[in-house]
Parts: C-alpha cells; sequence; structure tokens
C-alpha cells in the first residue's frame, strides 16, 4: 500500500498565502494524475485543481487565478500554491494521485489523509 502524506494546512486571514504539499511515502512504479480536492461542512468534496503527467494542468473556475498546482516527479509531490484566500476557501483539503507502485499492478487512486484550511475574514 501507498500513503500520500499532506503537509501546510493552517490559518490563515483573508487575503493571505499557503502552500500545501503532498508527497508519497515510499518509491513509486508510476504517477499519472495528481490533484487537490476540498471538501467544506455540508458540503460534496469537490475538484480544485489536477495536474497530469505530461503537466497539462486544469482548475476549478473558483480558483483560477489564484491558486497554482504544480509536481515535482523526482519527489513524488504535488503542490498548491494558493494566493488571495478567501473565507470561501476554507474546507479540509486532499490530495489524490492515480499512481501504481509496481509495475505488476494496475492504476489506483490514492487519497492524503487531508489538512484543514481555514481563512478568517
Amino acid at each position: 500500500q501507498v500513503k500520500l502524506v499532506e503537509s501546510g494546512g493552517g490559518l490563515v486571514q483573508a487575503g493571505g498565502s499557503l502552500r500545501l504539499s503532498c508527497a508519497t511515502d515510499r518509491r513509486i512504479f508510476s504517477i499519472n494524475t495528481m490533484g487537490w480536492y476540498r471538501q467544506a461542512p455540508g458540503e460534496q468534496r469537490e475538484l480544485v485543481a489536477i495536474i497530469f503527467s505530461g503537466g497539462v494542468t486544469n482548475y476549478a473556475d473558483a480558483v483560477k487565478g489564484r491558486f497554482t498546482i504544480s509536481r515535482d516527479n523526482a519527489k513524488n509531490t504535488v503542490y498548491l500554491q494558493m494566493n488571495s484566500l478567501e473565507a470561501e476557501d476554507t474546507a479540509v483539503y486532499y490530495c489524490a494521485a492515480d499512481l501504481r507502485y509496481s509495475a505488476i499492478v494496475p492504476f489506483q487512486r490514492y487519497w492524503g489523509q487531508g489538512t484543514q484550511v481555514t481563512v478568517s475574514s
């Protein structure tokens, strides 16, 4: 099994910035898509940003121009730089990765444990 370990959440004032990181806890054979999702209280989990293995990115309309997703393939790590944070960005943020940890298993989606981001207005 593989774990995705997240870090970087916290409390920030509106207008501030945070950077989330998510890394695998072991060496991985191959990683395809990596992304960030979020879930606010009483809401469904929603896609925030996604980055494909070739570097193509896609963002939710609510975060375009404010958030930037990136990845370091050598470190099996995905990042989410969040600028101009708003109270509406308050949620638990989860990273996800479609990966295969060895050559003999298929791609599977793995999730991080979630990290709380709270933006005070």
